[in-house]
């Protein structure tokens, strides 16, 4: 009798870190040593559990030739159409029983080779290591049918000394991952759970005398100009900067005249580390971040953080993403006026850190470790306060920190995220201040402020912020010293976040208050076929959170979504004001450390909405926090008397690494007087003829009061009070939030199904008048409603009055008039644009001319939702009719009807009709940022208030 022995997988649930891999040390992506990408296609077999297959495939001769094939980097669960397995998405709880360090027998694993040759020219000298980028979320690795050792620790880079085992070829390269590990309940991040060899697999020749690893220390004095490098190497060698006329030993400090980075004035110096056996290239920045005054500092000026959370993520690849995809995100994150990253909750692949290094952007390097899931037990059994679990954190900071410490972008190293707190991140803390006193720590779960040097929180509400900021909050003396960031704010789900503007205003008016950070840069939204973009649940996850995985300032493509470009406008580095009546715009320099030199200034005139003149506009090179008033020319004299807008926006001087000649970084806009508002003669009388009723240009239905056609235009659904939106993310609201849910709340009072009921239909001398009770099903609250319609014969008026009866609690979603049109494509208005805009996201809504496609009003949310409203609209043109507003209104147009846009999951779900729906609303609920934090300020709600609002309809023909 036979059998086979089950392999030992006891590794998979030993609490330590690994073996046999090298200590952590500086990366580097090229030096004159050789390498080899082992990237490309893999050989690969996926087993249900983690000892169903013994290691015989990572012999040598081991024939794999009816294995499927990945590619690496990559998820398996992203390739194979499904027949790797599917991804899952929970934002904390663990998709496992909790029982640390255990996990499931049911634990898909992915047995992975690649077999290469050396190049013909592989030094025969000297040794060689093997570099894994990342692996989710354990790893085992033989060469050649030696094995190398096991490793946790997923976004970390992991080395094994190889030389004695290479040869010519073929090299045998077996690495089994495993899904679940005791490594996963420390990988507890919001995003998708998602196996596999995802970041790169590089052979690296270490040449006798080569470089291992060094720290570049390099400090700036501002009070002097001068800057200190010094280079500790643990192999001697000597530091060359030319453009500094630098030549230094190893470990001896020089002193040079030099310019400052900052992400502002990202200035790199070239150097390159010489060793016997190597030169590694170095990009110096010299930079000095402190703690002083209660503020932190970098080179003696404490700066503010206009930042945003980044997970690595591509619609289709996952966490696999190549340079040009960060090249991307560093560019779109500049182009909008951001300048800090938070890389949540791990630190990102090293490339991305050369970008920010290049380009400029502050960086907080997150630590690879949340335990979130601990929370549902009241963070019973957290690994972080389990003094087992203490090497594998403080391996997690250590290789974060050797691994990034020589980028100057690295301002903050920050212990995890949402991890509870214990005496595992107490001996993080230490470690990481004792190894890199250069650099201040962050931890957002320590609101004692114990082991970090900044108190930080998650999406504290105005009110809280305002008082953090006077320092009245209360809580330890440390913590009261110490300065403070929103590590998460304005949480990016769907339509929003509302409410940045009013943050901005809080941190620059409170010196404590150092910034903020958005949640976060992209929807995780998985390319899919048949749904557009896949989120939690369309894989039959058996927990998931649903769309809450998307809730990106940019789109799953990376395009920006009106929440960026609300986030550029509101953080500009450049602050335009002023009064078009007086002909002056004051101007003020935002920036912490560079003048306006870089920027062009011009002017434009409006009237109506359209420039008839346009100039450059002299404005002195402000230095930081400098304002100058600024004289704007005589309005051109054209004739014309309608309404006139000041427009001055600030430009790039000259091309940029990150944006070319003439991208507009800042903008103001000014009224010059109020606006003429439309006169109307209400001089026709109605005339009943039968059935219907006549109204100017206008056809009624006599029994209804409907409005039929206007001119030649027909009307499908004649224009009726409508108060309900498709709730947003931020309407619906977090599930902790459960008292002012308002999306809850408004479906509770039935809104989305109000009832009209016609109370009379009167023709009278000057207006046929109809008259309505709009109310939900089983409420005894109502809205009685006044439709009054007038003529001057080409003309007709809508004037809309409404009136609450009863009591009305909750405030409205929208208060306006909804009607359909059976034909509209094109669509051109003078108001807000181009985007759309909500009371509490208006910022970046700049009045003009603005034309578009119906279907090009839409906003993609990847979970359909409210959307593509226009704010401040004077007119609107479509389907062959010109409507006006007294006053300004917003208006939405789209081929669904709000129903069908709110019963929709996915933009597949959404098909167009025959009709076009059209909203014009006097009033609209505003966003917030419910969906995490908070709901609209109460200025910004719509209260069921008495209106009267009115709009006048013509035909374009």
């Amino acid at each position: 009798m036979s059998f086979r022995t089950t392999p030992s997988v006891d590794y998979v649930e030993d609490v330590r870190p690994g073996s046999g891999a090298l200590p952590p040390r500086a990366w580097y992506a090229a030096s004159d040593a050789r390498s080899l990408s082992l990237n490309g296609s893999w050989r690969f077999r996926l087993s249900a559990t983690a000892g169903a297959e013994d290691d015989s495939f990572a012999e040598e001769g081991y024939d794999a030739g009816n294995w499927a094939e990945v590619t690496v980097p990559g998820h398996w669960v992203l390739q194979g159409d499904g027949a790797f397995g599917s991804p899952i998405y929970t934002n904390h709880l663990y998709p496992f029983p909790v029982d640390p360090p255990y996990v499931p027998t049911e634990n898909p694993t992915g047995d992975h080779l690649r077999v290469f040759d050396l190049p013909h020219d592989w030094p025969s000298d000297g040794g060689a290591v093997l570099r894994f980028d990342g692996v989710e979320s354990c790893a085992r690795v033989w060469l050649n049918g030696t094995e190398l050792g096991e490793f946790k620790g997923s976004r970390l880079a992991h080395e094994f000394a190889v030389g004695e085992l290479l040869k010519p070829g073929p090299n045998v390269l077996a690495v089994r991952v495993h899904q679940w590990s005791a490594g996963s309940y420390l990988e507890d991040q919001d995003q998708w759970w998602l196996p596999g060899i995802f970041r790169d697999v590089t052979l690296l020749h270490r040449p006798a005398g080569g470089a291992g690893d060094f720290f570049v220390h390099a400090s700036y004095d501002h009070t002097i100009g001068e800057g200190t490098l010094r280079v500790d190497s643990d192999v001697d060698g000597r530091v060359l900067v030319a453009a500094l006329d630098i030549d230094v030993a190893t470990g001896e400090p020089v002193t040079v005249a030099v310019e400052p980075w900052t992400a502002e004035t990202p200035r790199l110096y070239d150097g390159v580390l010489v060793t016997d056996g190597e030169r590694v290239p170095l990009r110096i920045g010299f930079r000095t971040v402190v703690l002083e005054d209660g503020l932190i500092k970098v080179n003696g000026t404490a700066v503010l953080f206009k930042g945003v959370n980044r997970h690595e993520w591509h619609p289709e690849h996952g966490r696999a993403l190549d340079l040009e995809t960060m090249r991307e995100d560093v560019l779109l994150m500049k182009r909008h006026n951001l300048n800090a990253v938070r890389t949540s909750h791990y630190p990102p692949h090293p490339a991305f850190l050369d970008l920010c290094d290049e380009y400029g952007l502050w960086v907080i390097d997150e630590c690879d470790l949340e335990t979130h899931g601990f929370v549902e037990q009241d963070w019973r059994d957290n690994p972080v306060d389990d003094d087992r679990w203490t090497p594998a954190l403080l391996d997690r900071a250590a290789r974060m920190v050797e691994r990034d410490k020589n980028h100057p972008s690295v301002v903050f190293w920050s212990l995890g995220n949402e991890a509870g707190t214990g005496r595992g991140l107490t001996a993080m803390a230490e470690w990481i201040h004792a190894r890199d006193p250069e650099r201040l720590v962050h931890y957002e779960g320590d609101w004692n402020c114990r082991d970090t040097d900044v108190y930080s929180r998650m999406y504290a509400f105005h009110d809280e912020v305002d008082k953090i900021g006077q320092r009245l909050d209360g809580g330890p003396l440390r913590r009261r010293e110490l300065p403070f960031i929103q590590c998460e704010y304005a949480h990016a789900m769907g339509n929003g976040p509302g409410g940045l503007a009013d943050y901005q205003e809080l941190f620059e008016k409170h010196e404590r208050l150092q910034g903020a950070f958005v949640w976060e840069w992209i929807d995780h939204g998985v390319r899919h076929a048949e749904l557009g973009y896949a989120y939690g649940g369309d894989f039959g996850e058996e927990l998931h959170d649903g769309n809450f995985v998307c809730d990106g300032l940019v789109f799953p493509d990376r395009t920006p979504s009106p929440g960026l470009i609300e986030y550029k406008k509101v953080i500009e580095p450049v602050r335009i004001e002023g009064d078009g009546a007086n002909g002056t715009v004051r101007v003020t320099n935002k920036q912490d450390f560079a003048d306006l030199s870089a920027l062009a200034f011009e002017w434009s005139c409006q009237v109506d909405g359209e420039t008839v003149e346009s100039g450059p506009l002299a404005v002195p090179a402000l230095a930081p926090g400098e304002s100058a008033e600024v004289k704007l020319p005589e309005p051109p004299a054209d004739g014309r008397g309608g309404e006139r807008q000041w427009t001055v926006r600030a430009l790039l001087a000259d091309d940029t690494a990150w944006a070319a000649q003439g991208h507009v970084v800042a903008w103001g806009q000014f009224a010059v007087g109020a606006r003429p508002l439309p006169t109307f003669p209400a001089t026709d009388r109605p005339v009943p003829d039968g059935d219907r009723i006549t109204l100017g240009p206008a056809g009624f239905d006599a029994r209804t009061g409907a409005l039929l056609t206007i001119g030649g235009v027909e009307v499908s659904a004649t224009p009726r009070l409508d108060v309900w939106r498709a709730p947003t993310d931020n309407d619906d609201g977090a599930e902790w939030q459960s008292d002012t849910r308002y999306g809850t709340l408004w479906r509770t009072l039935g809104l989305h199904r109000m009832r009209h009921r016609l109370v009379s239909v009167e023709a009278g001398d000057d207006a046929l008048t109809v008259r309505t009770r709009v109310a939900p099903a089983a409420r005894e609250v109502g809205l009685d409603t006044v439709y009054r319609w007038t003529s001057d014969g080409e003309r007709l008026r809508l004037t809309v009055s409404v009136t609450p009866q009863g009591d009305w609690t909750v405030p409205l979603p929208r208060l306006g008039v909804r009607f359909g049109l059976a034909e509209a494509d094109r669509v051109e208005w003078f108001g807000g644009g181009p985007g759309e805009s909500y009371p509490d996201t208006g910022k970046a809504s700049m009045v003009g001319r603005w034309r578009s496609t119906v279907d090009g009003l839409q906003t993609p949310y990847v979970r359909p939702q409210e959307n593509g409203a226009r704010a401040d609209v004077r007119w609107v043109e479509l389907g062959g009719l010109r409507i006006e507003g007294d006053p300004e209104f917003w208006f939405t147009a789209r081929r669904w009807t709000t129903e069908q846009l709110d019963a929709a999951r996915h933009r597949t779900d959404l098909t167009a009709g025959d009709t076009v729906w059209v909203n014009l609303d006097h009033g609209q609920h505003g966003i917030g940022s419910q969906s995490c934090g908070p709901g609209p300020l109460p200025r910004y709600f719509l209260r069921a208030e008495p209106a009267e609002f009115s709009f006048v309809f013509s035909t374009t023909g």
